[in-house]
């Protein structure tokens, strides 16, 4: 049974940082696709960050970019995401994602980002 389970979510002011963490289970970590998305209340969820199993390729959202950094530790079978200069729209719940031949999904962890 596969398990997906993030931490590292709270409250933090605008400009500041959180780690998130995705620790995994009841799959081939190494050769999973992992990403973090995010949904805000009353909105769809969102792709943040995705890091590619094979070849190390990195994705971000735009609205990201230059803020976030994900990253695996695939001894730990974790995926990581710092979250930098933090803005009240980044407040959401966080989901981690593993893909391999299908889709899994975390429970989420909230990020409330205060102005």
């Amino acid at each position: 049974q596969v398990q997906l389970v993030e931490s590292g979510g709270g409250l933090v002011q605008a400009g500041g940082s959180l780690r998130l963490s995705c620790a995994a289970s009841g799959l081939t970590f190494s050769s999973a696709d992992m990403g973090w998305y995010r949904q805000a209340p009353g909105k769809e969820r969102d792709f943040v960050a995705r890091i590619n199993w094979m070849s190390g390729s990195i994705f971000y959202a735009d609205s990201v970019k230059g803020r976030f950094t994900i990253s695996r530790d695939n001894a730990k079978n974790t995926v990581y995401l710092q979250m930098n200069s933090l803005k009240p729209e980044d407040t959401a719940i966080y989901f981690c994602n593993a893909h391999t031949f299908r889709m899994y999904w975390g429970e989420g962890t909230q990020v409330t980002v205060s102005s």
